[in-house]
């Protein structure tokens, strides 16, 4: 047992960090009735089109509330192939990454599949985002799990969505809930992951399982005492959702997961994820991962809540896994991959990172993922 911190050790926990956090077109006259909001007068979202990525003329849009298992009420963009006539139609719900916001990646996911003839719906999971929660920027894998089933029961309910044919895709730090969505809820017909990062597995045992027993319990000690001091001062005190520990073995905390601008000695994983959420790239306002940090408490919950744990029963539904060959998040996705049982399948893209997966056309494998849930959800 180790009683120092290596160089190595600590540049790995950084970016274990960083990368977690992260780190319409009118309607035509053949399109299906779009779903009149309810229950929603409380909240405020926004109208306009405030995307990272540029609006399609193929799809119909309309922003959509939705309550799930808890009372908490969702936000999300659902996106709609036109000239549709009265056919129903395979759906998919996206999500992720951990931190950031449907107006991001998940919603570029969303609207792009949408152009490929599927039903999509891009969420906010609870606590963030347009969606409710009296706590801001907390994480529960429970509750986010669930978030997952609940855009089940709203997308299955609309007359033009063929509920028998409704698939899951998530992005980054959400693919481990869809995952364990998928492995109670046989709504959900076929999951797909891309750039996949295991959240419960990140905080609590650091990039790539480096933690030490002496390291991981410094967290939990931390993350303790920072409950005295939460329960003391009446509030939910920010700070990064994985401890990064100083050159000299000190837990540090801070109010935001990206400085406004990057050090010159920066690793090559903050880079990336610098570059999308700083930069005009990705930023967005609303997003964690571009503006803020998460509740310092954050990590309890999925030190006590394994997502991996049930991998087995996502069987006999597919599975896909997607993944950069220069992914540092790649070793997730393969190791989930040996777990899981048949059908599944894992592709490695050639020359794409891990956030190249976010929003990269020259790297995402759209024809891919068409395929797959055109084939399993027929």
């Amino acid at each position: 047992m180790k009683n120092s911190f290596s160089r190595r050790e600590i540049l790995q926990t950084t970016i274990a960090v960083n990368v977690a956090l992260g780190i319409s077109a009118s309607a035509a006259t053949a399109s299906p009735q779009l779903p009149v909001n309810t229950g929603a007068n409380h909240m405020q979202l926004t109208q306009e089109w405030d995307k990272t990525f540029l609006k399609s003329n193929k799809v119909d849009h309309q922003k959509v509330t939705f309550k799930n298992r808890y009372g908490i009420m969702l936000a999300a963009d659902m996106y709609m192939p036109q000239n549709t006539g009265d056919q129903k139609l395979a759906a998919i719900i996206l999500s992720g990454p951990f931190g950031a916001v449907k107006e991001q990646s998940s919603g570029f996911h969303a609207q792009t599949l949408a152009e490929r003839g599927f039903v999509t719906l891009a969420f906010d999971p609870s606590f963030t985002g347009e969606s409710s929660g009296e706590v801001r920027n907390v994480a529960s894998p429970d509750i986010y799990t669930e978030d997952f089933s609940a855009a089940v029961d709203f997308i299955g309910l609309q007359p033009f969505v063929d509920r028998d044919r409704i698939g899951v895709l998530a992005i980054c730090g959400l693919t481990g809930m869809a995952i364990t969505a998928a492995s109670s809820d046989s709504r959900i017909k076929a999951v797909a992951t891309t750039a996949m990062y295991d959240m419960s597995r990140s905080m609590s045992k650091g990039y790539q399982d480096f933690y030490t027993q002496e390291q991981r319990q410094k967290v939990v000690d931390y993350l303790s005492q920072q409950r005295w001091a939460d329960a003391e001062q009446g509030t939910f005190a920010t700070g990064l959702h994985e401890v990064p520990f100083d050159k000299n073995g000190n837990i540090v905390k801070a109010d935001r997961l990206f400085p406004d601008a990057l050090p010159a000695d920066a690793d090559p994983v903050s880079k990336i994820f610098f570059n999308y959420y700083k930069t005009p790239r990705g930023f967005h306002p609303r997003a964690i991962n571009s503006t803020t940090a998460w509740t310092a408490t954050t990590p309890m919950s999925f030190f006590s809540f394994p997502l991996m744990d049930n991998i087995k029963y996502v069987s006999p539904r597919p599975l896909l896994l997607v993944t950069g060959d220069k992914a540092h998040s790649r070793y997730y996705s393969e190791d989930v991959y040996k777990a899981a049982s048949e059908p599944k399948e894992l592709v490695v893209v050639a020359g794409a990172d891990h956030v190249d997966l976010y929003d990269n056309l020259d790297k995402i494998p759209f024809n891919k993922f068409e395929q797959f849930f055109k084939e399993h959800l027929r």
